[in-house]
């Protein structure tokens, strides 16, 4: 691809900067069998990057439960309760490998760094891993209304850091959230080494990454 020498860095969180998403499948795996039934891996890709109320959606559509609204909200936060435990001492250990070497790559390049993550406990874990003075632009779960695929996170990642989406590149591990990218008008690298139809570049992590080849020569 052609070098990408202007413009902003826009990150998902889970499995790409921090290992946590073994964490979320844990616990719906937990919320899966209270009810009665297992969650298999290939359920756990369906899960990644979407928001907490579309993956009960999912969950709750594997094992064929029917919920009323307020028992979809005890679960919702029956999950977010075992999950919050899991990662209860979370540290900077737990980062991905090359995580803070590219966002410290980044910022010595001047180059606007933003999260896009559908968690709300994003900027919680950001605190817990010391990479929150990271970011120029923080989205999380809680300041949007329509979770990946739509394009709305990185929409407003990238007017967070004053950039239009098209000048922006998202670091991404799943579908929903390239498709997301995409629609956003964004380049994507797909992170996981897992392959995408639609990305730019793909890397099993971050440390293997080359920035010059999305953000020219620093």
């Amino acid at each position: 691809m052609k070098p990408f020498p202007a413009g902003g860095a826009i990150f998902d969180l889970d499995g790409v900067l921090v290992d946590t998403a073994c964490d979320h499948f844990d616990a719906w795996q937990q919320m899966a069998r209270s009810l009665g039934f297992e969650l298999s891996p290939a359920h756990g890709e369906r899960l990644k990057g979407v928001g907490r109320p579309e993956a009960l959606d999912i969950v709750l559509s594997i094992g064929r439960v029917s919920a009323s609204e307020s028992r979809r909200a005890q679960l919702a936060a029956a999950k977010n309760t075992w999950y919050l435990k899991r990662i209860a001492g979370l540290g900077p250990e737990r980062l991905l490998p090359g995580a803070r070497a590219a966002l410290a790559e980044l910022r010595r390049r001047h180059i606007p760094v933003a999260l896009a993550s559908s968690s709300k406990n994003a900027r919680e874990i950001l605190r817990q891993t010391q990479i929150d003075s990271c970011f120029d632009a923080i989205v999380d779960g809680n300041a949007i209304t329509r979770t990946k695929p739509d394009p709305e996170i990185f929409l407003r990642a990238a007017a967070g850091l004053g950039l239009p989406a098209g000048a922006c590149v998202v670091f991404e591990d799943a579908e929903a959230g390239v498709t997301a990218a995409r629609r956003a008008g964004c380049r994507v690298v797909g992170i996981g080494g897992r392959t995408f139809a639609t990305v730019d570049l793909t890397a099993a992590m971050l440390s293997d990454v080359d920035l010059s080849l999305l953000f020219g020569p620093g």
